[in-house]
């Protein structure tokens, strides 16, 4: 399973680069903001800087709605460097600039994709990623995991080369539970990410050790 961060944060995408298991990364405009970035020329500007700090893809989001402005701005965003992914919205113009770029050997991720349907439509247009949000699934109780599952017996019963994106992580079994079932990748928080670090027997093994050393008994 492939690790991407969900953020728009630098130093949280360096710390999780060092880790030595970064794959890539997912932004979108709302975390753009939330950092403060804020302005066309600023936003291109910042997505070159996560590009220099990671190898991977790098996921960056349209803001136009119409298949014209899809195009102009995802021709535009490809332009930065050969990492970046256009992120389309799962809409009828969003399916038609997926076909668009995959034709041109552009990647593409799907994003805001909350069925298998959906799933269907941007693996037949060919996309690279496709990004079911299963937290956003959740928190209408609906399980999200329920919908990797399915997007998985799909792509596999046809050979379709998209990789499923699990999107909108929200905690450690995401994580774990994605992986069991066959999610290609997931992006989430660095949090959720450090979390699979944490175990209370490890911690406990680890003063353990400490303590018998201090005691002169290893």
């Amino acid at each position: 399973m492939k690790f991407f961060i969900d953020t728009a944060n630098l130093a949280q995408i360096k710390e999780a680069q060092e880790l030595g298991i970064l794959d890539g990364v997912t932004t979108n405009p709302s975390l753009m903001a939330k950092e403060g970035i804020t302005g066309k020329n600023n936003i291109l500007k910042h997505y070159v800087d996560i590009c220099n700090l990671v190898e991977g893809d790098v996921s960056a989001e349209v803001n136009a709605l119409d298949l014209e402005g899809m195009i102009r701005e995802g021709e535009e965003l490809a332009d930065l460097s050969d990492q970046i992914v256009i992120k389309l919205p799962m809409t009828i113009d969003g399916i038609k600039a997926c076909k668009y770029f995959s034709d041109r050997e552009l990647k593409t991720n799907m994003t805001l994709v909350f069925s298998a349907g959906q799933a269907l439509l941007a693996a037949k247009a060919g996309a690279t990623y496709v990004s079911p949000f299963i937290g956003r699934l959740d928190d209408i109780s609906s399980d999200g995991l329920v919908l990797i599952e399915e997007i998985r017996d799909i792509y596999d019963n046809y050979g379709y080369e998209t990789e499923i994106l699990a999107a909108s992580i929200r905690h450690t079994m995401h994580i774990v539970n994605c992986a069991k079932i066959g999610a290609d990748v997931m992006t989430g928080p660095l949090s959720a990410i450090l979390g699979l670090v944490k175990h209370p027997l490890t911690d406990l093994g680890i003063a353990q050790f400490v303590a018998d050393y201090e005691k002169g008994n290893i």
